[in-house]
């Protein structure tokens, strides 16, 4: 997924600007079919890949909630069939969706992101995935350096407990971001592609190569 121009065998460039928050279930279905349309098309183009930050509640508890009491204080009665549909729709990319364990603060989760795209943009598409997996499927807290320190290792990000330990590390990038990228949407995922075609919501594979081939043509 490097950046590059048209090659010999006339791939195409296409550059897909993502602003997502770790919490959202929708950016995980999302990046899951993102990921199945650019499986699908990575003979016709070279993919660049770039992460930004979004925050969904930004005045969450660094030191987390329980999941089901933040639904339920959220949504009310609303929260156990919309966790029961949610099911369904990761069942649909191959995922078991899971309510265990708290939910918090997303800031750490986003500085780590910005820090791992200094290593190279399919690292940071990576340790997005780790993410998703640990906090969607597994139970575990957003706001947990540990949980993040080791996400960051299974895809070969260096010197990720070294940065987190100093809060402020990355935290102006990642507030410039949440600025430029998510300062004029209500909503993730959100996607920019090549800078002029945009999509929001956890869209299916199909959609995503239909924005492709219109990106680029």
């Amino acid at each position: 997924m490097s950046a590059s121009n048209s090659t010999p065998s006339e791939k195409k460039h296409v550059r897909i600007d993502v602003s997502s928050d770790t919490v959202c279930p929708w950016c995980c279905v999302g990046k899951r079919n993102l990921d199945k349309a650019i499986a699908a098309s990575k003979d016709k183009y070279d993919f660049e890949i770039i992460w930004h930050p979004f925050q969904l509640t930004p005045d969450a508890p660094k030191e987390g909630v329980d999941k089901r009491e933040f639904y339920r204080s959220k949504f009310g009665s609303q929260s156990e069939s919309m966790a029961a549909r949610m099911s369904e729709i990761f069942k649909s990319v191959g995922l078991e969706y899971s309510l265990a364990g708290l939910t918090g603060n997303t800031i750490d989760s986003h500085r780590l992101i910005y820090f791992s795209r200094q290593q190279g943009l399919d690292k940071q598409h990576d340790l997005v995935e780790e993410l998703n997996i640990g906090y969607f499927t597994q139970g575990k807290f957003i706001g947990d350096h540990k949980f993040l320190v080791e996400s960051a290792a299974k895809v070969g990000i260096e010197g990720a407990e070294e940065f987190l330990k100093d809060p402020n590390n990355g935290l102006k990038e990642v507030e410039g971001e949440l600025k430029t990228y998510s300062g004029n949407i209500t909503g993730v995922p959100f996607y920019v592609i090549n800078g002029i075609h945009k999509l929001s919501g956890g869209q299916p594979p199909e959609v995503f190569l239909r924005a492709f081939q219109i990106a680029t043509s």
